[in-house]
Parts: structure tokens; sequence; C-alpha cells
């Protein structure tokens, strides 16, 4: 079991053990465990190119997420931007940390079959994020 942190950007996690932990406890409370994970931080640009070369998608986003998950344990990368992250934690007048811990925990729940492609989705995928925000806030 294992989550690494890449830094392709001047941000970097000031407690990637206590994020860990938190992850590690998300993974569990849906019954799945951590495998081999990769959280990479990017810039906007970067991260747009990567939508496009990957997923065909020209715009930009905060997450996006390579799934190689086998059965219950969860495997692969999931990149952000910290750029979108930040200018969306202003648009929807939320701490930073939140936005970031937000996006973190939406790629891994993509990693346990929660998707947001319609409406009904996203309620419940928006409610697990929640949860784990919550959670995160009460351990600390």
């Amino acid at each position: 079991m294992s989550i690494e942190y890449v830094y392709n950007t001047a941000f970097s996690l000031e407690d990637e053990n206590i994020v860990t932990g938190w992850l590690v406890k998300a993974a569990k409370s849906e019954g799945y465990c951590v495998g081999e994970l990769v959280y990479a931080f990017f810039n906007d640009n970067d991260l747009k190119d990567l939508n496009y070369k990957y997923l065909g998608h020209d715009y930009f986003t905060d997450v996006i997420s390579f799934n190689d998950s086998i059965d219950n344990v969860l495997n692969g990368n999931i990149a952000i931007s910290i750029e979108r992250v930040l200018e969306n934690s202003k648009k929807f007048n939320v701490p930073f940390r939140d936005e970031l811990l937000r996006v973190m925990v939406h790629g891994l729940l993509h990693f346990m079959g929660y998707d947001d492609s319609s409406v009904e989705e996203a309620k419940v995928i928006r409610k697990k994020e929640d949860d784990n925000l919550k959670a995160f806030h009460v351990e600390q």
C-alpha cells in the first residue's frame, strides 16, 4: 500500500502523512483498500494538455483520474490542477485546503465506481465528498 505525491508545480502538501491516512480511511469506509496511488499536482495548462491527450477534452479541469484498480484494490494516478483548485475555492467561497481535499477524494471515489456524468450521480458523489471532508475535519 502506498500513496505517492508528485509535484510538478511550486505547490506541495505540508502534511502528506495526515492526508494519506485520511484517504486510506475513505477507501476503507467504502470496502476498498489502497494499492498503489499517485497524486500528481500540475498547473492549469499542463493538466489541460493531459486532458486533451488522454481524454480528447480541450478544456481546463481540476482533476483527472486514471484508474488501474483491480477488484477492491485501488490503483491509479490522479492528476490535479492547483490553479484550478485555487480558482474554484474562490468561486465557491471555500478554503483552498477544503477544495483540494475535495478533488483528492473525488478522484478516489471515481476509482470506487462513483461517477458524476448525470445530475443524480453528481449528487451522490458530492454527498460522499462532503461526508469525507467532515470526517477529515473531525479527525483533525
